[in-house]
């Protein structure tokens, strides 16, 4: 996401004040532990990766909506061209997820749970570009990290397999896809909520996800339900509503930071579950991916 995507549903960064305590931490840190097992419910489930993507979606669909009426947030009213961007973000956040999931069942855990979240990295990226200006010192500096840490990821996914060094692109594919879902929904974030846009572009990307898994001829029909309503529940409701709830009480570096649980804990369970063995050049790798994440999410404007 969102993996379990952190740039989500935050406010923005004016409105994030370093005003935390306890419970927003406790907030924080659960809801990366949650997400980070995302990944793991997708591989056990016995549906396509896709197909799990679409009941992710659609299984708690109607609660989504109900968290936005009791936060009285408006479901309708809106223009056109705002219902076209809403879906469009839909349609982006189907493929965000789509790719992730494949990627999730070809490459290592940790590597998934990585490149999946590396949005605010493509992000400042694509800052600079529309901007048109050189990077910053930071800026620099993270990218230079991340293409130095991606290019010894992928030279180890490649040694493995060249299925693992694919499912790494997937994933990277799927962090470029997550890039568009936020643009579009800037705007739309001052006409609505963070429960009804969730809801919304849910219910468009679900049949963007059920085709492709149609099309892919995947299982759509889960013999064993509980690892998908893990899935749709912890990502979908308990990740991002303890994120929704969290995040606006930290800085962005802070919240750079806690996004490292989620690879951390995937790598933990890739090696614990799947006996994805990490050397100590994945790990120089994985740490300059990380920490080009957190610069880019500490830089944010």
């Amino acid at each position: 996401m969102v993996c379990g995507h952190l740039t989500s549903y935050q406010p923005s960064v004016n409105a994030r004040s370093p005003d935390w305590n306890g419970r927003h931490l406790a907030a924080l840190v659960v809801a990366n532990l949650v997400l980070a097992m995302g990944p793991w419910f997708v591989r056990v489930a016995d549906t396509g990766p896709v197909a799990a993507g679409f009941w992710r979606l659609a299984l708690f669909l109607p609660l989504l909506f109900l968290l936005a009426r009791i936060r009285r947030q408006p479901l309708g009213g809106f223009s056109p061209k705002l219902w076209i961007v809403v879906i469009g973000a839909g349609g982006f956040f189907a493929l965000d997820l789509a790719a992730w999931h494949v990627g999730i069942g070809l490459t290592r855990l940790g590597n998934a749970s990585l490149f999946g979240n590396s949005g605010s990295l493509i992000l400042m990226i694509w800052g600079m570009i529309a901007a048109r200006r050189a990077p910053s010192r930071h800026a620099g500096l993270a990218v230079l990290a991340a293409f130095s840490g991606a290019a010894i990821l992928f030279g180890r996914s490649l040694e493995i397999s060249h299925e693992t060094m694919v499912g790494d692109l997937f994933s990277l594919l799927a962090g470029f896809f997550y890039t568009f879902y936020i643009l579009l929904l800037q705007g739309a974030r001052s006409h609505s909520g963070n429960w009804a846009l969730l809801g919304w572009s849910s219910l468009a990307g679900a049949p963007v996800m059920l085709a492709i898994a149609l099309a892919l001829g995947e299982q759509i029909w889960p013999q064993a339900w509980w690892p998908l309503v893990a899935l749709a529940l912890g990502s979908q409701v308990i990740g991002q509503g303890l994120l929704v709830y969290a995040l606006r009480h930290f800085p962005p570096l802070m919240i750079g930071i806690a996004l490292l649980i989620q690879p951390v804990v995937g790598a933990v369970y890739g090696w614990a579950i799947f006996g994805e063995a990490l050397t100590a050049l994945d790990l120089v790798g994985m740490a300059l991916v990380g920490a080009a994440l957190v610069i880019a999410r500490a830089g944010e404007r």
